[in-house]
């Protein structure tokens, strides 16, 4: 499978370099990526200066907003530039759209969640790989997908588990979900996973370390082993159960030498 998507990237990179138009993936999780761009990197094919650039062309990692779980790879032509791409991206939306989907009647609305909308989605016969992230806020939902598929769907949803839905596509610039965070800091011996894993989620060192050696810990789509890995600002950790925070990395240390850690917690 990833021997395969590594294959069709570097095509869509060449196609995108000399043929002069722009290509992209599907949408792709976190640990595809990560396994890919572990490929790439091994090979030589992978580089990062102002931009990505994947065999010498400029790649963007695009998913709709800031912060998306899921994500194409866009290839861009010599004559488009990442900001630009952003720019009429946001505004347009020729790659992916937003749905807006809201009870139709919210006081007889069901406590719809994540998986509830995927369900809705699999149940008209939408292959995860043309959806992306999906948001939930109370009963409602923003739901990122190909544009190819985006009118199928705004017409076609009408019902999440027992309740009746309005189904609205909207570009991602208008797509008014904010991701909530619990930010949370405490002291810690180090930077260590095992130590914030268990400072974040107010575990002992020994579950945390548990829950790594049992492979339920992700870091930026990896899934990693080692309780003492040093963790780098930004890194992006998922916990397989208990849910996913952003490490922002450490600030003061105290007077016995131990550091405060910092992280945002998805809400």
């Amino acid at each position: 499978m990833n021997e395969y998507l590594t294959g069709r990237i570097r095509e869509l990179s060449v196609r995108a370099r000399d043929e002069a138009y722009l290509t992209h993936t599907d949408f792709l999780s976190q640990s595809e990526l990560a396994e890919v761009f572990d490929e790439l990197r091994k090979d030589g094919e992978l580089q990062v200066y102002d931009d990505m650039l994947i065999s010498g062309t400029v790649c963007v990692v695009y998913g709709g907003h800031a912060d998306a779980d899921r994500n194409m790879l866009v290839f861009l032509p010599d004559y488009l530039t990442k900001e630009a791409f952003l720019k009429e991206e946001a505004a347009v939306g020729d790659l992916i759209q937003c749905l807006h989907v809201a009870p139709k009647n919210k006081k007889f609305a069901d406590a719809l969640t994540h998986r509830d909308y995927l369900g809705a989605l699999m149940h008209l016969g939408i292959v995860r790989e043309k959806t992306g992230d999906i948001l939930c806020e109370d009963a409602e939902a923003y739901i990122f997908v190909s544009a190819e598929i985006v009118s199928v769907i705004a017409e076609e949803l009408t019902r999440v588990k027992h309740t009746d839905v309005i189904c609205e596509a909207v570009s991602p610039e208008n797509c008014h979900f904010e991701q909530k965070y619990k930010e949370l800091s405490g002291s810690v011996a180090s930077e260590r996973l095992d130590a914030v894993l268990a400072m974040a989620f107010h575990l002992s060192r020994g579950t945390a370390k548990e829950l790594i050696d049992g492979e339920n810990v992700m870091i930026d789509g990896r899934t990693t082993t080692d309780p003492g890995r040093i963790l780098k600002a930004q890194e992006r950790i998922s916990v397989r159960g208990y849910g996913k925070f952003i490490y922002d990395g450490s600030g003061d240390r105290t007077k016995k030498g131990r550091t405060f850690a910092k992280v945002r917690i998805f809400a």
